[in-house]
C-alpha cells in the first residue's frame, strides 16, 4: 500500500504539508489494516511502515531529491486466500457472505481508507467539507490513491462479471471505508500513529510499534 508521488506540474505544493498528508495515508492503511480488521474480527496480519528521503517523482520539471516517501508493507488478507476460492465463479456472488469474501473486503476498504485519511486532513486542515465517498478519480489522483483505486477496480473485475453489480460494490465498499475513517475512536487512532510517523527517525516501524501507537487511547 504505497501512495502514488507523480505530481501534476501545475500544482501549487508546500513540501512540509504535503509530508504530513504522506503520513495521514499510511497511518490511515496502518489503522484499517489493525483496527478495522480487528473490528470485523478478521486475523491479525503483520505489515510494517518504511520510511525514507528519496527521488521517487518529479515536481515541476524536475526530480525532487531527499523527498519523504511511505508506505505500508505487507498486511493483505487476499495474500493467504487459496487459489481455488479466487477463482470460483460463485465468489462475491450477490447475497453471498462468506469468510473469504470478508476477507477480500476487508483489503479492498484497507486500500480505500489511506487516500481518504489524507483526504480529512487535509479538510480538517483547511476548515473545508469534503465528501469522502466520492468516486471521482481526479480527487483520488490529488491524495495519491490512485493505485490503491486501480487495485480495488482490478479486483471488482476479476471477481465480478456484472458491471451493475462492480459499480453497486464500489459504493459500498466506499460507504464503508468513509465510515471507518470518519469514526472519532478510529481518527484519534490515524492522528496518533500519523504524527508517530512523523517524528519516527528509523527507516522501518514494525507492526508491534505501530499497534502500540494505534492502541494507546
Amino acid at each position: 500500500m504505497k501512495r502514488n508521488y507523480q505530481i501534476d506540474k501545475t500544482a501549487q505544493v508546500n513540501v512540509q504539508d504535503l509530508i504530513k498528508q504522506i503520513a495521514f495515508h499510511e497511518a490511515g492503511h496502518a489503522a484499517g489494516i489493525y483496527l478495522c480488521n480487528k473490528q470485523k474480527q478478521l486475523p491479525s496480519l503483520s505489515f510494517q511502515i518504511s520510511q525514507t528521503f528519496d527521488s521517487l517523482f518529479t515536481l515541476a520539471d524536475s526530480v525532487v531529491d531527499n523527498y519523504f516517501v511511505a508506505s505500508v508493507e505487507g498486511g493483505y488478507l487476499i495474500d493467504n486466500v487459496p487459489h481455488a476460492v479466487i477463482e470460483s465463479a460463485e465468489y462475491f456472488a450477490e447475497g453471498s457472505a462468506d469468510a473469504y469474501q470478508m476477507a477480500f473486503e476487508a483489503d479492498m476498504i484497507n486500500l480505500l481508507v489511506g487516500a481518504l485519511a489524507e483526504a480529512k486532513y487535509v479538510s480538517l486542515r483547511e476548515g473545508s467539507a469534503f465528501d469522502e465517498q466520492t468516486a471521482d478519480m481526479s480527487l483520488w489522483q490529488f491524495y495519491g490513491g490512485t493505485s490503491d483505486w486501480v487495485k480495488v477496480h482490478d479486483y471488482l473485475e476479476h471477481f465480478i462479471a456484472c458491471r451493475q453489480h462492480r459499480e453497486k460494490t464500489m459504493l459500498e465498499l466506499l460507504v464503508k471505508a468513509s465510515a471507518f475513517v470518519s469514526n472519532d475512536h478510529n481518527w484519534q487512532a490515524i492522528e496518533r500513529l500519523a504524527l508517530y510517523i512523523l517524528n519516527c527517525k528509523a527507516s522501518i516501524i514494525s507492526c508491534e510499534e505501530a499497534i502500540e501507537v494505534l492502541d494507546n487511547a
